[in-house]
């Protein structure tokens, strides 16, 4: 999955990137409020770290930005700044979460998954479609009673299918959920997670839509599910 890190730290920004990368994140690093609001703007992120104090914006106005224009991508604000008001004035403008530097990164880590599932609607750690299910915190996909493990490049392509399932998603959406900048993406890169997804999970899993893109069918509603 990609992250968009926000950090003007020049020591902590490449530490983090590769603490991140090393954990099956795609990372894309900005240095200042500007060029935040313009990756911002690009989407296809599953979420953003954001530290406040910035050049040329600062971290509040960015945040503030990003939510007037009805931009939804949980944001974890990462800063030094401690006091109460602080911490009101950025949840109040619309932080999913606050963590006071230093930190322990198994702690971020954590909650980077929890503002992804209250994006994605769920109060724990599993989320699914029809006949399959993933651990967004074991990173094991559950398919027909067997456990299967991905890779980080697959686990972010069905993580981007199961937020939405039965939507149908086009290449430019996947990749742009599954690459960070200046990776080079071949292109049939997607195909070929795919086919590698489906040895792995089963041929149906999957579907593809010709000319369109791919899916992953939804669950079926459970017995008095729905009204009426």
């Amino acid at each position: 999955m990609r992250v968009l890190l926000v950090e003007d730290d020049e020591m902590i920004g490449p530490s983090l990137q590769r603490a991140l990368e090393s954990n099956g994140w795609s990372v894309d690093w900005v240095k200042e409020g500007l060029l935040a609001q313009s990756a911002l703007s690009d989407g296809g992120y599953a979420c953003v770290l954001l530290d406040l104090g910035l050049p040329r914006r600062d971290g509040i106005e960015v945040l503030r930005k990003a939510r007037a224009e009805g931009d939804r991508t949980p944001v974890l604000v990462l800063t030094a700044r401690d006091g109460v008001d602080d911490r009101i004035l950025g949840l109040d403008v619309g932080a999913d979460d606050y963590l006071i530097k230093p930190y322990e990164f198994r702690e971020l880590l954590a909650r980077m998954r929890a503002v992804i599932r209250r994006r994605d609607g769920s109060a724990h750690s599993i989320i699914g479609g029809a006949g399959v299910q993933m651990d967004l915190t074991t990173r094991e996909v559950l398919v027909a009673g067997e456990r299967s493990q991905l890779s980080a490049r697959e686990f972010a392509l069905l993580h981007a299918l199961l937020e939405r399932p039965g939507a149908i998603l086009s290449r430019d959406q996947l990749e742009s959920r599954i690459y960070g900048w200046g990776e080079e993406v071949s292109s049939n890169a997607v195909d070929v997670l795919i086919h590698g997804m489906r040895r792995k999970l089963g041929p149906d899993t999957i579907r593809n839509v010709r000319g369109l893109g791919w899916r992953i069918a939804a669950a079926a509603p459970t017995p008095g599910s729905q009204g009426g």
